[in-house]
């Protein structure tokens, strides 16, 4: 009675699942999902027939491909949303142990594609990566250990999730992967700070971080390419830097017009990590602007639903799910305007790749289904006295 009289959602006793699916599902943030996947399929088909082409493909061959991988990851999307809290981090344990392993197992059975950086397994018709699929379910084991460390006598969760996250980000900086790494790193100190962190340890934090970059930068000379290639104020138009800065600086306002872009045809990853530069060429600063504020009313709308859950699992892990896919977002598109130095780093449900679409529509069905309404009531209610 309290919950009905403040305002909570009612359990409905007997309602099939698709209608309280329907009922208590976060519609803006489904409906963006689509509408960015329906871009990523538009800028496809501009971008990858001049890579077809030189593959000796069809030539829409990788647009073929996109739609597949991400009618899969629209449908582990769906499925993911209708399960409950319960069910996704059990799944979501299971599905970290076996990336945790395989990534594990990368540097012996693992291959790079002639880009320097071991991070695939080759399975000849397809390859996977798995850092992809590690980080959503990182995202759900972490805020279950922080969570349970809240407990009366309950395990050392914290120290744990802190192990879990080193051990990741020394593997990804084998490879080298650094992006990933940082991303797992911020993902992790979000999900710390709402648990409680204090703010002493979050700075001493952030400067192991910056000693550990210059650790890398003097011993690493592939980290140290990018970073000196990022810090140089001359941009060798010859470069993917150069061409995509060029893309973006005569695609203007409005763009120079739907297929009359120049950049697909030497930027050789035109359909994945500089994917918004073919946008910015061919339609302009607008349709950039409509994709940044798609990313942004995804993770808005999820932090504010999570500001009113009640459970601590499902807020924290929702607040690493939503902040991880917005940065993610924030940091390839930075790498093309030379914001940030060049990560490797795909554009969510925008940018071609198999493992990048699956594991991305896995990460965001758990963010769909932690931001569901709960007939629980809200957090204000209990603040409040109410619940």
């Amino acid at each position: 009675m309290t919950d009905m009289v403040y305002g909570a959602v009612p359990e409905r006793g007997g309602e099939p699942i698709l209608p309280k699916w329907w009922r208590t599902l976060d519609k803006w943030s489904m409906s963006c999902v689509l509408i960015l996947f329906g871009i990523g399929l538009l800028l496809g088909l501009a971008a990858s027939p001049p890579l077809a082409a030189r593959n000796g493909f069809d030539p829409f061959h990788y647009v073929q491909r996109q739609a597949f991988f991400g009618g899969l990851a629209i449908l582990a999307m769906l499925l993911t949303s209708m399960m409950s809290p319960t069910l996704v981090r059990r799944l979501a344990v299971l599905g970290f142990l076996g990336a945790f392993v395989s990534l594990a197992f990368l540097p012996v059975f693992g291959t790079d594609f002639g880009k320097g950086a071991v991070r695939w397994y080759s399975l000849g018709f397809a390859s996977v990566q798995p850092s992809e699929f590690l980080k959503p379910g990182f995202m759900v084991v972490a805020a279950w250990l922080f969570a349970a460390a809240q407990e009366i006598n309950g395990p050392p969760g914290r120290l744990w999730s802190f192990s879990l996250c080193m051990a990741i980000v020394l593997m990804l900086v084998m490879q080298p992967d650094f992006g990933q790494a940082c991303l797992v790193l911020f993902g992790w100190g979000v999900m710390y700070f709402v648990a409680g962190a204090p703010m002493l340890l979050l700075v001493l934090m952030a400067g192991v971080v910056v000693l550990g970059g210059m650790v890398a930068y003097s011993s690493s000379e592939h980290f140290a390419r990018r970073i000196d290639g990022f810090l140089n104020p001359d941009v060798d138009p010859t470069t993917q830097l150069g061409y995509a800065t060029n893309a973006i600086r005569e695609g203007g306002l409005f763009g120079v017009g739907v297929g009359e872009g120049q950049v697909k045809w030497s930027l050789p990853d035109a359909h994945t990590d500089f994917i918004i530069a073919v946008a910015a060429e061919e339609y302009g600063l607008v349709l950039v602007l409509i994709i940044i504020a798609l990313y942004a009313l995804i993770v808005v709308r999820s932090l504010l639903r999570l500001m009113r859950e009640r459970d601590m699992f499902i807020r924290l892990a929702g607040t690493g799910l939503a902040c991880t896919f917005g940065v993610q977002a924030m940091i390839n598109m930075g790498v093309a305007v030379r914001l940030l130095p060049a990560k490797g780093m795909t554009l969510p449900f925008v940018s071609y790749g198999g493992s990048s679409l699956i594991a991305g529509g896995i990460a965001v069905g758990m963010l769909l289904c932690f931001t569901r309404t709960r007939p629980q009531g809200e957090l204000g209610d209990l603040l409040r006295g109410r619940g």
